[in-house]
């Protein structure tokens, strides 16, 4: 089970290591620099809402997201998600989890439509949930995320009306 709430500035250091280790990982997240916890204070409250997940049977803090305009102006109803799950609690439903909480929060938020502009197609995980939870597939850009080990991957644009 998972507990999700609000992010707070005593939660930077944990949710930065978990943050940091996608962005190191190279094959999901565009940034290429981690955030010392100073840092990922700054970045996380700077976000429209930043939700933490806890595993309700151990406390531990499983994960987490960010949530804000994919654009601005015409286009600022349009929200975006990033979502980052510790490591060796991948494969729980966490993520699954985090994603449907973010579109409850979404709405909440006044935001009508959620888009993803660069899902990794290698992330098969990914892309099987968001289509189980109702993401349409716009379309794929040949060569649009160059991973970690340098070579090209596909990514693929999903929206989902709220």
């Amino acid at each position: 089970m998972v507990f999700i709430r609000e992010f707070f500035k005593e939660d930077a250091k944990e949710a930065a290591a978990i943050w940091n280790r996608v962005v190191e990982d190279g094959v999901a997240f565009p940034q290429l620099e981690t955030l010392s916890p100073k840092e990922a204070e700054k970045f996380f409250m700077a976000q429209d809402f930043t939700g933490i997940a806890f595993d309700t049977e151990t406390g531990e803090m499983v994960g987490l997201y960010i949530l804000h305009p994919n654009n601005i102006g015409r286009c600022g109803h349009i929200a975006n998600a990033s979502y980052a799950v510790k490591f060796d609690c991948r494969g729980k439903h966490f993520g699954e989890a985090l994603v449907s909480h973010s579109l409850k929060k979404a709405s909440e938020l006044g935001f009508r439509l959620m888009q993803f502009n660069a899902v990794v197609a290698a992330n098969h995980p990914a892309l099987h949930l968001y289509e189980k939870l109702g993401f349409v597939r716009l379309g794929t850009i040949p060569g649009g995320f160059r991973m970690k080990d340098g070579h090209f991957e596909d990514i693929v644009l999903f929206y989902h009306t709220l």
